[in-house]
Order: C-alpha cells, then structure tokens, then sequence
C-alpha cells in the first residue's frame, strides 16, 4: 500500500491472509450460518469487501438463501495512489445489504435516508471520506472503517434499541455508531489489542451522552 506517498508492505495479521479460493469460500459460509442462527426473521446483514472477496461472499449469501438487497458502491474521494501503473486506481469498497431469507421483510428507513440525500432518493452510490483522525485517537485497524458508513447503514435498517451484532468488530466503530445511535450492540474480536482499542473508543462515545 502507500503510506506518505511512498509504497511499503503492510501485514495486517493472519486474519488477512487468503485460505485458496475453497478455504476462503468454505470459512465465509461458516461465519454467515453462525450470524443467520442468531438473527431474528425479518434481520438484515451488511457485509463490505473489495474486489479480492465480495463476489465470494454475494455467492455464499445467494447458496445459503439470503435475500440480497442492494449492492452499496462506497467510493472513496482520495485513494491511495496506484504506483505500480498496471491497474485502474482502487477507488471503491462494495457492501452488501442482504435480509435473512427470502421471506425477510426487512425494514428500511425510506424517509430518513431521504432527507440525508437532501430530499431526494438515496441511491447506491455513497461517497464517504476515510475515517478521520479523531476516529484513531485510541489507535488504528488496517481496515477501519469510517463512522459515516457505519452509521448510514445502521440508520438505514434499524429502529432504536434493536439489537447489533459485529461478529468482527475490529477497532469497534460499529459499535461507536450503535452508542451514538442509541442502538444496543454485541462484538467480536479474537485479537486482544483490536479489542481494548474498541473497548476505548465505545466507552469514551457513551461517556458524552445523557444514558436513560
């Protein structure tokens, strides 16, 4: 990746590294049959991937009969920079909305996301800048996501104390945006760093606002 404008090799940990095209496919099924256990009839899962994963993970939803209902193109302003001048620059992340199943009758808010988008339909094209500085203060994931996408997709599909589920919750912003939305939240993460730096970031989120 580029870092500075320079290209430097980034490990993000073993969680990251490919298991082949059938060890990837046959853990992203494992994974989304333990999520769908726990999600009530009418539940909504959103998954992000770049192009390396998120075909796999949109057949697996389809074999497993979710209901896929919209593909979110996140475009990102200012990518890092393509030095190696043999690619189109990587400019966008896909997140898929899915229901539970085929007879989910999902929610979404229509009317909230219409006035986001300024009073007209909200298409799925979202452009939503990296997350910021203040959102690292506690430190940083390799694959943070920003708290406005976080946030968007909560707001779309959820109703206030409903309960959310990240079964790999990183640095936590799910969580931040569940705390700030007064959304109920549980996560998941196996790496202890990655924990208490989300731990952190929820904890100081709540700590600004009026509990019931």
């Amino acid at each position: 990746t580029c870092q500075a404008g320079r290209m430097v090799s980034v490990n993000k940990g073993k969680w990251d590294r490919s298991l082949g095209f059938r060890g990837n496919y046959e853990f992203t099924k494992k994974w989304l049959e333990a999520c769908r256990r726990v999600m009530k009839p009418n539940a909504t899962i959103w998954i992000s991937g770049t192009s390396h994963i998120i075909h796999l993970v949109g057949f697996a939803l389809d074999e497993l009969g979710f209901k896929i209902l919209n593909d979110i193109t996140w475009v990102k302003p200012n990518p890092p920079p393509n030095l190696s001048c043999r690619y189109f620059t990587h400019a966008t992340e896909t997140v898929i909305w899915a229901g539970r199943d085929k007879k989910c009758r999902h929610k979404f808010n229509y009317a909230l996301m219409r006035q986001l988008a300024g009073g007209k339909q909200m298409k799925s094209v979202w452009e939503i800048k990296p997350p910021r500085r203040e959102e690292k203060v506690f430190g940083k994931h390799p694959t943070q996501k920003p708290l406005a996408l976080l946030e968007r997709c909560i707001l779309a599909s959820t109703r206030e104390r409903e309960l959310v589920l990240d079964p790999f919750m990183g640095a936590g912003t799910t969580g931040v945006a569940c705390a700030k939305n007064n959304r109920r939240f549980v996560g998941i993460e196996t790496d202890p760093s990655y924990a208490t730096i989300a731990c952190k970031r929820i904890r100081d989120q709540l700590s600004g606002l009026e509990l019931p």
